[in-house]
């Protein structure tokens, strides 16, 4: 186990590195010139200059991009271009909203998506495997924005149930009936695919013959589930959760957007439409950063469920 934990921190580093690498040179890439973006409307030459050498484009792109690793390694993400505040700063005040978010995100997709899937295999082929399978394929179809205009549509403008945004609102967690609609974009699309994983595993293992020996050992069926049914079936979709909270990220952007929660989604759209490139490449690493963390402890749960399965990579 130590061994395993160990390669694949290895190879998370490098992948963060490589994220990070990345990171400095999809901006390097943008189109237009982020000096005369910055310098206005009508630019003067010198303005521009100075921008430029604020901002060190004049000094080689590997040159900045070693100095910027380097400041990387101390927790220094440089300062943005637009209010000239530390870039940390910025990550540490959108950070709360989006952990809250994606926190609570997991937190319920978890025991809904394991239940759903779980109800429907020990019913397969009756009307509740049925209904769960009708709806979890019906819902995973509907994209989230649409999803968001929808609930927006029905929730907040004409049952008036809940707000619409979370404008004004100090934070998340004061008012908590901000949460709902987003939390309910969110794990719509989660919930249908892991649950469909989940029935898939728990059918065969239900059907396997350790479950039957079990049975006829005189095992409480409680415990069959549990304890030999459930673990099997869980293991091939940890991968499926940790793509879930891969996809998290994309989602959380899309729904701060929508629901205008000053997240880190939507520290993003505001640096890029302003093309604040330390902040939209401090914002990059931070998600590179969370997938690479999320997929490792993905595979070592993995590995803990089902050791044979991953030794066997």
């Amino acid at each position: 186990m130590l061994a395993y934990a160990a390669r694949r921190a290895g190879l998370g580093a490098f992948q963060v590195l490589a994220v990070a690498v990345l990171a400095f040179a999809l901006v390097e890439l943008l189109p237009g010139d982020a000096a005369v973006a910055l310098a206005g409307d009508q630019p003067d030459p010198e303005a521009i200059a100075r921008i430029r050498e604020r901002m060190r484009l004049d000094e080689p792109a590997l040159q900045r991009l070693g100095d910027w690793l380097g400041g990387l390694l101390t927790g220094d993400f440089g300062a943005s271009l637009t209010t000239g505040r530390s870039v940390a700063d910025i990550l540490a005040g959108a950070l709360e909203p989006t952990l809250i978010l994606a926190g609570l995100t997991l937190a319920l997709l978890l025991p809904l998506s394991v239940g759903l899937g779980v109800a429907a295999a020990r019913r397969r082929g009756r009307w509740p495997d049925r209904l769960i399978t009708t709806a979890t394929v019906g819902l995973y179809s509907v994209p989230e924005f649409a999803l968001a205009v929808l609930l927006v549509s029905a929730f907040a403008i004409g049952l008036q149930w809940l707000p619409p945004t979370a404008v004004g609102v100090p934070s998340l967690l004061a008012e908590p009936a901000v949460l709902v609609l987003p939390l309910l974009v969110l794990l719509a699309r989660p919930i249908c695919s892991i649950a469909r994983l989940v029935r898939a595993g728990m059918i065969e293992a239900l059907d396997s013959e350790y479950v039957a020996h079990a049975r006829r050992a005189g095992v409480p069926e409680r415990r069959v589930l549990l304890a030999h049914a459930l673990p099997n079936a869980l293991s091939p979709a940890t991968a499926q959760i940790a793509r879930t909270a891969d996809w998290l990220l994309g989602g959380v952007i899309v729904v701060e957007s929508v629901f205008v929660i000053p997240g880190l989604g939507t520290a993003l759209v505001d640096a890029v439409n302003a093309r604040d490139l330390p902040v939209v490449q401090g914002i990059a690493v931070v998600f590179g950063i969370t997938t690479v963390l999320v997929n490792l402890l993905a595979d070592l749960v993995a590995f803990r469920l089902a050791p044979r399965l991953e030794l066997a990579r």
